[in-house]
């Protein structure tokens, strides 16, 4: 191997991970021993946890907006923990699986165009995938108002299916914050805005934790302030990160809201590849949903689903630093 990342004539010795409008000064000497062998090796994993680091921390704080809400919904009772943890892994599991799986279309898309020096064409993207994931959000919101006759359906304990399929009927704004935020969230990991993306999520976890102890404890709404608290939550990530892109910091990738026929062609060709796209990823989430559906089977079903969900709440927390090196090498 001639070098790790030389200016030279071969593209695939490029380096991978140069510093925005670093220039040929950045790139990584040419190995010709094992300490510059370890240099080189130090300076890519310094530029890989540069794009890492805010990409995990952008998983974990998304995620514990959800973890957060069952851990409060613990402090009431048993019941409402397990409709909560219930409403959470198989109603907006469920959703969730189809939602990031169809937004991550634009992982391909945007990071083509960006690619290609195509910007604009991200912005369309942006809009196009806005538009069938809302479509999407329309279709399955049968399953947030039939949860109840639903969970009966599969079985689970009457009280839990009634609780939550009470507490998906609140959750429905949820459903809505889905299909905008995961489309977002592609657009700016194309452009490598991942610094932006967790700061707008370090505030909403900031919110949901102040949000959710006031209405839980002081005001005492229950369930009710649970599903207000995690709504406004997730809409606040949405506006903060369409407020960063509306406002200028993307240039070139947004111009504004396509009006004309541009954001509206080819709607069943980018249809097919965000549900292929969601088909893989939807099998990785979709095991937590059975998990809790059987759980909800065993004898004395209260006690073994919250005893379930603390513990997939705990892997969850795992599974979101390796969902952050996934963003981060795309």
């Amino acid at each position: 191997m001639a070098s790790c990342a030389g200016g030279g004539d071969e593209p695939l010795t490029d380096a991978l991970l140069a510093r925005a409008g670093s220039g040929d000064k950045d790139d990584l000497e040419e190995i010709h021993s094992v300490s510059a062998f370890l240099r080189c090796a130090a300076e890519e994993n310094r530029r890989l946890w540069c794009l890492a680091g805010p990409a995990i921390f952008t998983s974990l704080a998304q995620y514990s907006l959800g973890a957060i809400t069952q851990v409060a919904a613990g402090h009431l009772t048993t019941l409402e923990l397990d409709a909560v943890s219930t409403e959470n892994s198989v109603v907006a599991g469920l959703a969730f699986g189809i939602m990031y799986g169809m937004g991550s279309a634009l992982e391909t898309l945007c990071g083509q165009a960006y690619g290609a020096k195509k910007l604009p064409m991200l912005g369309v993207y942006l809009q196009r995938s806005w538009l069938l994931l809302t479509a999407t959000a329309v279709c399955m919101l049968p399953l947030y108002l039939f949860a109840t006759p639903i969970l009966r359906f599969f079985h689970q304990d009457d009280q839990i299916a009634v609780m939550a399929g009470r507490f998906s009927l609140y959750m429905v704004p949820q459903l809505f914050a889905y299909a905008l935020n995961f489309p977002i969230q592609k657009f700016l990991q194309a452009q490598s805005k991942l610094m932006a993306m967790a700061a707008v999520s370090a505030a909403a976890l900031v919110l949901h934790v102040a949000l959710t102890w006031f209405l839980v404890v002081p005001m005492r709404m229950g369930l009710i302030g649970l599903a207000v608290a995690l709504n406004a939550s997730w809409w606040f990530v949405v506006l903060g990160q369409l407020a960063y892109i509306v406002m200028g910091y993307c240039p070139g990738a947004w111009n504004g809201f396509e009006l004309d026929s541009l954001a509206f062609t080819e709607l069943f060709s980018f249809a097919r590849l965000s549900i292929g796209s969601a088909i893989m990823i939807c099998l990785e989430f979709w095991f937590y949903m059975f998990l809790i559906v059987i759980v909800g089977n065993l004898p004395n079903a209260q006690v073994a689903v919250a005893a379930v969900s603390i513990c997939t709440n705990l892997f969850g927390w795992q599974i979101m630093v390796f969902f952050g090196f996934n963003a981060a090498i795309r």
